[in-house]
């Protein structure tokens, strides 16, 4: 029997039902995973309540670590005992035991990445590089704005970026989330409860304004985070933590300064095989090269997801979260 948790019906963490169910085998081009370790990431929630909608009952999250077990007809990149890392928004299904996994969104993992690291960091971080990479290609010199910057994509997003040679802003919560993402490489704060984020963007940049803003937060962080650009500067809106963005009329980017919008999200950028591989590649060079020290500032067991989705909902959280199978648990 596999443990896993379900949800039948759309609402707050209590939904997050532990169950035991059966397994099937893995079909063609699947392998199944014995998973030692497993990521939490805000879009869990967004599944959870229904604002990103799957058909009920479901498992949430995307992302794991673990062991293949089997594998299925045809599967050649693969085999019994290799130890892979995946991500794939498309197909939640990884809070449980085991589960059974398209090969083509699997990557193998180098000895030099734990489990526990892999598993807080391949979404957070292919997040972190299709936003940076390739959204818009963040250059030396270039002035960002980042929203949650100690939060986990926040956290992966400061050293890469800090590496690139951007000059970057990052808005946060608390002195003790100011200290994390300026020990990350954020050469500028914003304590966005208690300092206007406008204004002191445009003081920080000398009446300039931002070339670009990463928006994870939505609805509380909108109309600061367009305020913040330059003329033609981009906001790339990412994330609803606060809530979806409501409803605009185009003209507004015109009367801010020609500003452009963009709302993408990984399915795209992951889409092909291709895709897939060259983000990976560049993430785990990344990470093996120490341009990104993952910081998992969190584990949970998976029984205890609806504690979890508490903490991480009311922003109790820095860094990555991770959940860890009842086998590992035990065992650790």
């Amino acid at each position: 029997m596999n443990g896993k948790i379900v949800v039948r019906k759309h609402g707050g963490p209590e939904v997050l039902e532990w169950v035991k169910e059966d397994l099937s085998a893995p079909g063609p081009e699947e392998a199944l995973i014995q998973q030692t370790a497993i990521g939490l990431n805000f879009i869990d929630v967004y599944h959870r309540q229904g604002l990103y909608p799957l058909a009920l009952p479901f498992t949430p999250g995307v992302e794991a670590v673990g062991t293949i077990v089997a594998v299925g007809e045809g599967v050649k990149d693969v085999a019994p005992g290799d130890r892979v890392a995946y991500f794939d928004a498309t197909s939640p299904g990884s809070y449980a035991e085991a589960r059974v996994v398209a090969t083509d969104r699997l990557v193998e993992l180098p000895d030099s990445i734990d489990d526990v690291t892999a598993a807080g960091t391949m979404l957070k971080g292919a997040t972190v590089e299709y936003l940076i990479r390739r959204t818009y290609q963040v250059q030396a010199g270039d002035w960002v704005l980042f929203h949650a910057a100690s939060g986990g994509v926040g956290s992966i997003a400061i050293q890469w970026l800090s590496a690139i040679g951007a000059n970057i802003i990052g808005t946060v919560g608390s002195q003790e989330k100011a200290a994390l993402a300026e020990q990350n490489g954020c050469q500028h704060t914003i304590l966005y409860r208690n300092e206007d984020t406008a204004s002191r963007v445009k003081e920080i940049t000398a009446g300039r304004g931002v070339d670009v803003v990463y928006d994870s937060v939505g609805k509380d962080t909108f109309e600061a985070s367009l305020d913040s650009l330059k003329p033609r500067g981009t906001l790339v809106s990412f994330g609803n933590a606060s809530g979806p963005v409501p409803d605009f009329a185009p003209l507004l980017l015109t009367q801010k300064g020609s500003l452009y919008l963009t709302r993408p999200r990984v399915r795209e950028y992951y889409a092909t095989p291709g895709d897939f591989a060259e983000g990976t590649k560049a993430l785990l060079d990344a990470i093996s090269s120490g341009t990104i020290k993952v910081a998992v500032n969190q584990t949970y067991a998976l029984r205890e997801a609806q504690q979890a989705h508490r903490d991480l909902e009311g922003r109790k959280t820095s860094g990555s979260t991770v959940l860890i199978p009842p086998s590992q648990v035990s065992s650790s």
